[in-house]
């Protein structure tokens, strides 16, 4: 649902964004690289408290000045604990929240560039296409009471994808492509599995020939076999089509198979970016290794020992001063209380926001 926003609660959001200091993630541009997404600083707070005169108090800071680049026909991993606004930043790269602030550019084929943040909703409209989202749960994204041809067909009908008469046979290629029987073109959801429905998700975000996907935790509600056969989908939908994908979860060894660049989100801010290598084998934000101890280990031989953080995740609406993970970390220092970290390019293309690196930049 689309949140609306005051002009009253536009200002004082506005002036409460100007006296807080937040963490600034920043990248540089490569020319010789086609992106498909660049965002920048973006940020999403949701009002939740007002006072007897309808003036806003105090927000949820769900993301709070988020940069990333995606290259086109690559996949990039979004992970951290629940909470920390991994869904909220791909539903508002998406526009189906008001970015709050920042910038989110997204560049078509022809090289066309699009400002999502301040694109109206007409203008919005041809778009709806190209950016797709394949919802985290597969039972209720879909609707009970259509079969899963109407399911599928819809969009394609709604933004003229194929002439009205090429509609069931274009569906049902798309629907093969996808794993689906043919005669599950007249079955309702209800008749499915899980890893079934999911593919439904999958085939009725393809439909309409999408550029881009964010993929909400597309296999988390999946057994590990039927999440093998979806990831393997997506690759192979990626090879053939080109697409490219913003890839959320919590499950870091699906990640690691299917990105090609990991971002590590804490409370709302990115703490650590790099290649899929890079971060799986060498993660330096400790937040990165303390979620990378807890992944099981499949050897007999060699005990797991996952690295416990102290407390619990901080309130994104009243978050820790100076850098958010500090009361968690037991590296924490003086600074860290104060004073939040940049992002710093320790490696080439590798990008971590901690003051232990503050004296290590590339």
């Amino acid at each position: 649902m689309k949140k609306e926003i005051s002009s009253v609660e536009n200002d004082a959001l506005q002036q409460n964004i100007e006296n807080e200091s937040t963490t600034t993630n920043t990248f540089d541009y490569d020319e010789s690289k086609d992106y498909i997404l660049r965002v920048r600083n973006l940020k999403q707070y949701f009002p939740i408290s007002k006072s007897m005169f309808g003036k806003v108090e105090a927000y949820l800071k769900a993301v709070d000045g988020v940069s990333f680049n995606l290259e086109r026909g690559k996949t990039i991993g979004i992970v951290g604990e629940s909470g920390c606004g991994k869904t909220t930043l791909g539903r508002t790269i998406l526009r189906l929240y008001d970015i709050t602030e920042g910038s989110a550019i997204y560049t078509d084929d022809n090289g066309k560039e699009y400002e999502l943040a301040t694109l109206k909703r007409k203008e919005l409209q041809p778009l709806r296409t190209e950016l797709q989202l394949v919802f985290q749960d597969p039972y209720s994204s879909l609707p009970p009471r259509m079969t899963v041809g109407a399911i599928i067909s819809e969009a394609v009908r709604v933004h003229n994808v194929v002439p009205k008469e090429e509609v069931h046979d274009y569906v049902l290629n798309v629907m093969k492509r996808c794993g689906l029987q043919p005669h599950y073109y007249d079955r309702y959801p209800h008749e499915f599995s899980g890893g079934q429905r999911q593919r439904i998700c999958i085939a009725r975000a393809l439909a309409v020939k999408p550029k881009l996907v964010i993929c909400d935790e597309p296999v988390s509600a999946l057994d590990v076999s039927i999440q093998a056969q979806v990831i393997n989908l997506l690759k192979k939908l990626q090879r053939e089509e080109g697409i490219s994908y913003m890839f959320i979860s919590h499950d870091l060894s699906v990640v690691k198979y299917i990105s090609d660049t990991i971002a590590v989100m804490y409370l709302g801010n990115i703490v650590e970016m790099g290649t899929a290598a890079d971060i799986c084998t060498e993660p330096k934000h400790p937040y990165t290794q303390a979620l990378f101890s807890a992944v099981p280990v499949p050897n007999p031989h060699r005990k797991a020992e996952p690295e416990m953080l102290d407390g619990e995740l901080p309130s994104p609406a009243n978050p820790p001063k100076g850098c958010k993970f500090h009361t968690r970390c037991k590296h924490c220092m003086a600074i860290c209380e104060e004073n939040a970290p940049e992002m710093r390019e320790i490696s080439k293309g590798h990008f971590v926001s901690c003051h232990l690196f503050d004296n290590e930049e590339k």
